[in-house]
């Protein structure tokens, strides 16, 4: 090989070697695979809480960080956060919940 290649065969692997560390994930960023498996983990926790006929799921918010979901929101009963909680705890891929809903 050439001077003049190996620098562009260089150039090109550290780019390339940047642009992959630009994907990772961090304790407070997440990767891009990591983002999308969370906004699938979240759709599925909101689909089950909306399937639940006691749960008013309006009233109930849902996010997920590296497959651990807050709820947060109202609710009337006591009851309804406890199973809210329960619901997304049951629903594959959450790792924990954390159940910051407050009654009316």
């Amino acid at each position: 090989m050439t001077s003049i290649t190996k620098r562009f065969a260089g150039f090109f692997f550290a780019l390339f070697m940047l642009s992959l560390a630009g994907c990772a994930s961090t304790a407070t960023h997440e990767g891009t695979g990591a983002y999308v498996d969370d906004a699938v983990i979240t759709t599925k926790v909101k689909a089950a809480i909306f399937n639940e006929p006691t749960l008013k799921s309006a009233e109930i918010n849902v996010e997920t960080f590296k497959g651990v979901v807050q709820l947060s929101g109202f609710v009337a009963a006591r009851q309804d956060a406890a199973i809210a909680g329960n619901v997304a705890a049951g629903v594959k891929g959450v790792q924990s919940v954390k159940n910051d809903i407050r009654l009316k």
